[in-house]
């Protein structure tokens, strides 16, 4: 199998580059060598290679330039999609494209699944949904897989900043009234090779039932959930038990809504433009379905992260 990843460079694209390379023929981009702002340039690049799958593990995610830049945003997270996907129909290939729980506006209360409707409350969140519609409509054997609080060692992520923070000052907050699950880069690599191991032997297969289930949208996150503040603590929770040094032990609660009335420099932190879901549980009942193989949850994963990669740093 010939797979293409676009986002090479980043906290996702680099986990999956690590985990396809032994297993399959595999084909990096990262923004210096693929400018998905650039459509002409995308046709162009990757119109010009043979291969199986397309993995799009790039996106524009700083949720606040969103707001103010509407247009690269939606260039990036919705046209771009759009092209990659009629590029891998040109290769009788398949897309696996990444999206977020931003596409909800977090007023549910239980985890949601892939039938519930997208109703983003952000710029990012909706280029995000035009992205994801765009895929679907191109080709009906694309799989968009919505993932949440992504971290892993390849970029900095909001786990990395609270400790951090925790390194230099003993006092450390954290908002205490936004949910969903923090998710492992690791184990999203681990997830979709179980994904394309099954499409592959369907697609194979002489029954005649190809990869028919593996299409249209897939949730995948580490199980249960939590806050901000609660993520942040077992953070810095495990990092003691790692003999990593912290000044700040214990982690306050912020609410939601003073984000947005932070003035500049408040504790360090900006205030945010752009509108946060409250919730954004990710049901995986179906990827567990799908898969026979429920991910760990997200405390396991998180000190098995701090265990292996950050308190080497």
């Amino acid at each position: 199998m010939k797979i293409v990843v676009v986002g090479a460079g980043g906290r996702l694209g680099a986990a999956l580059i690590r985990e396809f390379r032994p297993k399959y023929d595999v084909i990096g981009f990262d923004h210096a060598q693929l400018d998905l702002s650039n459509l002409k340039g995308l046709r162009e690049n990757v119109g010009a290679i043979t291969f199986d799958v397309l993995i799009n593990a790039a996106a524009f995610t700083n949720v606040d330039a969103c707001e103010t830049k509407r247009d690269h945003a939606f260039r990036i997270n919705a046209e771009a999609p759009a092209v990659l996907a009629e590029i891998c129909n040109e290769n009788d290939a398949k897309l696996i494209h990444f999206s977020t729980d931003y596409v909800f506006d977090g007023e549910k209360h239980t985890p949601y699944t892939e039938e519930d409707q997208a109703n983003p409350i952000s710029a990012y969140g909706e280029s995000k949904v035009a992205g994801e519609r765009n895929v679907l409509a191109v080709g009906e054997k694309h799989l968009v897989v919505r993932v949440s609080w992504v971290f892993g060692p390849d970029r900095p992520s909001f786990v990395d900043a609270m400790i951090k923070r925790a390194q230099q000052d003993e006092k450390v907050d954290a908002i205490a009234d936004k949910f969903s699950t923090p998710t492992y880069t690791q184990d999203i690599a681990e997830m979709l090779a179980r994904v394309l191991d099954d499409w592959s032997r369907r697609a194979s297969a002489s029954d005649g039932l190809g990869a028919g289930r593996l299409h249209g949208i897939l949730h995948f996150a580490n199980a249960g959930k939590c806050s901000w503040q609660e993520y942040a603590q077992w953070a810095l929770d495990c990092c003691r038990d790692a003999g990593v040094s912290l000044k700040g032990t214990t982690v306050g609660a912020l609410k939601l809504s003073e984000m947005t009335h932070l003035r500049q420099g408040s504790g360090g932190q900006a205030p945010w433009v752009a509108r946060r879901p409250a919730y954004s549980v990710l049901s995986i009942a179906k990827y567990t379905e799908l898969t026979s193989a429920p991910p760990r949850t997200w405390r396991e994963a998180v000190a098995d992260y701090i265990t292996h990669f950050y308190s080497k740093k």
